[in-house]
């Protein structure tokens, strides 16, 4: 259901407002063109045969990886009107033995015990956050670098090119991961029984 914040309707977030999507871990990701429309290309006869813009996509997508050490695809496929993977964030660990100084001088960051820190934010401002590092982070920058690409390949400024958002999921256990990897691995054979399956 859609709130207002000055005065215009917006679509709140789906992010789960308790998790730090900078948090080490699995995310099943989805990213849609606009209106669904199938501009990256199509299939025919169970392969993927890309556009001009699907090439974008997976160049894009390939070089966002060399510039980020904590950041790893896990999977990824390119459909005609959306992309699915499987990232993962993963930070280097410290060298054994070397106790991790304390050094949280953030009133924002709610230390665990686990590996997750939580975020306390400024929630209900309508203003939306990225953390640094973060799922939400990379997939901003990433549909912003494909969307000008685009536009400078079609003369069309300013235009958009994706959806406002991106579904997500936080990939919970190993046979969560098996499944989703397996359905991202079959997707472009099944694309007559996708739900954004279009002619």
């Amino acid at each position: 259901m859609a709130d207002k914040f000055q005065n215009k309707y917006r679509i709140p977030s789906a992010r789960w407002q308790a998790w730090d999507y900078s948090s080490e871990g699995q995310y099943f990701i989805t990213i849609n063109v606009e209106h669904h429309v199938c501009l990256l290309g199509s299939i025919v006869n169970k392969e993927m045969y890309l556009s001009e813009f699907g090439q974008i996509v997976v160049e894009e997508w390939h070089k966002s990886f060399e510039m980020r050490s904590e950041l790893f695809c896990d999977a990824f496929v390119v459909m005609p009107n959306h992309i699915h993977a499987i990232l993962r964030i993963e930070y280097p660990k410290q060298p054994h033995g070397c106790a991790a100084e304390n050094t949280n001088t953030n009133p924002h960051i709610v230390e665990t015990h686990g590996r997750v820190a939580l975020r306390c934010r400024n929630y209900g401002t309508g203003i939306a956050f990225r953390e640094p590092k973060s799922i939400s982070s990379f997939v901003g920058g990433y549909k912003s670098i494909v969307t000008k690409r685009i536009n400078t390949l079609r003369y069309t400024p300013g235009k958009k090119f994706w959806q406002d958002r991106f579904h997500d999921h936080i990939i919970r256990d190993y046979e969560e991961c098996r499944r989703i990897g397996a359905y991202i691995e079959t997707n472009i054979a099944n694309w007559n029984d996708d739900r954004y399956f279009k002619e």
